[in-house]
């Protein structure tokens, strides 16, 4: 059996990561699983909860200390899965650049690209307003709160991606097409590959 692709959806919490991964799921060939963040929170105990959903800018936090741990772990199963030919779809948001270099070196040898998912803080904020009672922050668009902001300034950095998308202007399905099409051309070196060399 061929190694599986892997393909890591990066990006704000309402940014439409999540849809995406669906659209991926639904429309390509073969099988797809998604290992994101929120399968990861699903196995995470409650004292360490939001688990890798921990919001950038609270080092203190009682999770802080393990979200290393748990990104390492998450990935290190993403890999074990591409090498039993299994294809992976990983919806995150990484703010943490040493983090992110570190899970950049376990996928280290495979086929795996890095998506940049865009979308503004004004439609960021109407999905969250629209989202259930309780389950984000929400707030007037114009007007984000704080968490919000963070995310929003902190989740590209330092923004090396294969390909970035917006999903203000382009549907899910349109956002999978254009990945279909990143896969089938696969970059060279890939930004993950970039990022483990500490390139950039």
């Amino acid at each position: 059996m061929s190694p599986g692709q892997i393909v890591v959806l990066n990006g704000a919490p309402r940014s439409g990561k999540s849809s995406i991964a669906a659209a991926i799921q639904e429309t390509f060939d073969g099988l797809w699983v998604n290992l994101g963040v929120d399968v990861a929170r699903s196995m995470t105990p409650a004292r360490f909860q939001p688990g890798i959903g921990l919001r950038p800018g609270e080092p203190d936090h009682p999770a802080a200390p393990v979200v290393p741990v748990l990104y390492a772990a998450l990935y290190e199963s993403i890999a074990a899965h591409a090498d039993e030919g299994v294809n992976v779809v990983t919806d995150v948001g990484h703010h943490d650049v040493t983090i992110l270099r570190d899970c950049a070196r376990r996928l280290a040898g495979r086929r795996a690209v890095l998506v940049g998912v865009r979308c503004p803080i004004e439609v960021v904020m109407e999905r969250r307003n629209a989202s259930a009672p309780g389950s984000y922050a929400t707030g007037a668009p114009d007007d984000p709160p704080a968490p919000v902001r963070r995310w929003q300034e902190d989740v590209h950095v330092p923004g090396v991606y294969d390909l970035d998308v917006d999903t203000s202007v382009s549907s899910p399905e349109d956002c999978a097409g254009a990945i279909r099409r990143l896969l089938a051309e696969m970059p060279s070196p890939t930004a993950f590959e970039r990022l483990a060399a500490s390139e950039v």
